[in-house]
């Protein structure tokens, strides 16, 4: 799941290149939680004297070398996630008292990593930058919307899944982008602001998109109370993130001390809530791994043998979901006619869910612990792909496309 947005302090004028703005950040804070906080750098003193800032010196750089191992840190989490798939795999009953602790455990835990994202959210700046960037947002959370709900339903059929993992596919698909999505655009050198506000968008869009798609999608295999998931998300996805931008304005200086630490906190705990599920579904998906075989068969068809049943069926599922979001995100983005950097935020964006809120609703309102084992894998394997697809894009200069694709949108 998702950690925490980039804690970045982004510089929303448009008339900046995109590269320019990325190396900024990258110098100052290259981690996860976001603060969009230009507004208050602007309203710091602009005369000191000498001596204030020998005195001050030493200081400022202690922080900033504690802060900025602590967003080192929190950039981990993809090797975090699959840590933590890793140990699941070997000993599940490490995770057997969080397991133990459903459906509450998982939706305090996603409450709490929400929280932290509110807290550096400054609502006022998004809104400026998104009335500044209107076409871009707008088609980035109808692509989220569409996209993905419609691989996710079509994967399921193609693949002839049983309705328990259908329905778990779907709501996968049907679920917000994932925060996560914030590190991977960094690093593929895409449009970093664009993919922030699309983030929040569709999260703040999620109490009643994601329970209404569901309802259409999933409502053919199962009863779907439409009414509850929307409860639910509201309560632990959309309620922390507004409590945490009110805190933010209510309470500074107290929310100036705690956010350096919220990136990593929400990292771990995702990666928690990721391997914790994981470890609820690996006897189910050992027993099938250890189904009975021909002892006679080589190597390649024991494993071609093990991939056509259903664990095969659900990775692949997986998989085909992020690759297809990832491709499709992009080609549509070309199409329209958006930038380099658009693009790769886009196709980023659309490719990367918010696989904690899936865990949540499927552990919360569905009986069969298989709705929940998509959104359990997503959480690594969306990881592991998102992550290769932005170091290969960070060697692809974003400039040069640009050069000769019209630009569509009416900033930059």
């Amino acid at each position: 799941m998702s950690p925490s947005l980039l804690s970045l302090k982004l510089a929303l004028s448009p008339s900046a290149t995109v590269r320019h703005r990325q190396a900024h950040r990258f110098r100052n804070h290259p981690s996860i939680p976001i603060s969009c906080r230009p507004s208050r750098l602007s309203l710091a003193p602009t005369l000191r004297s000498a001596s204030e800032r020998l005195d001050q010196a030493p200081l400022s750089e202690a922080k900033s070398g504690w802060e900025d191992w602590f967003s080192a840190a929190a950039s981990l989490y993809p090797l975090y996630v699959t840590a933590g798939g890793a140990v699941a795999c070997v000993n599940p009953s490490a995770f057997s008292w969080f397991v133990e602790r459903r459906p509450a455990s998982y939706s305090l835990s996603l409450g709490l990593i929400m929280l932290s994202m509110g807290l550096t959210l400054e609502l006022r700046d998004l809104f400026s930058l998104f009335m500044q960037r209107p076409l871009s947002i707008l088609f980035g959370c109808a692509a989220q919307y569409t996209i993905m709900p419609m691989l996710g339903f079509t994967i399921g059929k193609l693949l002839c899944l049983s309705p328990s993992l259908s329905v778990g596919l779907i709501l996968l698909a049907c679920c917000p982008g994932g925060t996560a999505s914030n590190v991977v655009t960094l690093i593929a050198q895409g449009d970093v602001p664009l993919s922030i506000v699309m983030t929040v968008c569709t999260t703040l869009g999620s109490v009643i998109l994601t329970p209404l798609l569901i309802k259409i999608l999933a409502g053919t295999y199962v009863h779907v109370d439409a009414l509850k998931l929307s409860i639910s998300t509201l309560q632990v996805v959309v309620a922390p993130i507004l409590l945490g931008s009110y805190l933010q304005r209510a309470f500074p200086q107290a929310v100036e001390a705690v956010v350096p630490f919220a990136p990593l906190f929400a990292v771990l705990l995702s990666s928690l809530l990721a391997a914790s599920v994981f470890s609820e579904n690996i006897v189910r998906l050992k027993s099938m791994f250890a189904a009975p075989l021909a002892p006679d068969l080589s190597s390649l068809l024991h494993i071609t043998s093990l991939f056509s049943g259903e664990v095969g069926h659900v990775i692949i599922s997986v998989l085909s979901l992020h690759f297809a979001g990832f491709i499709v995100g992009y080609m549509s983005s070309a199409i329209f006619g958006f930038r380099e950097g658009q693009r790769r935020a886009i196709s980023i964006e659309v490719g990367m869910q918010n696989s904690s809120l899936g865990v949540v609703l499927a552990t919360s309102h569905f009986t069969s612990p298989l709705v929940a084992l998509p959104a359990a894998l997503s959480a690594v394997i969306m990881n592991i792909m998102g992550s290769s697809l932005g170091f290969f894009w960070r060697y692809l200069n974003p400039s040069d496309p640009e050069k000769r694709t019209a630009k569509l949108d009416d900033r930059p």
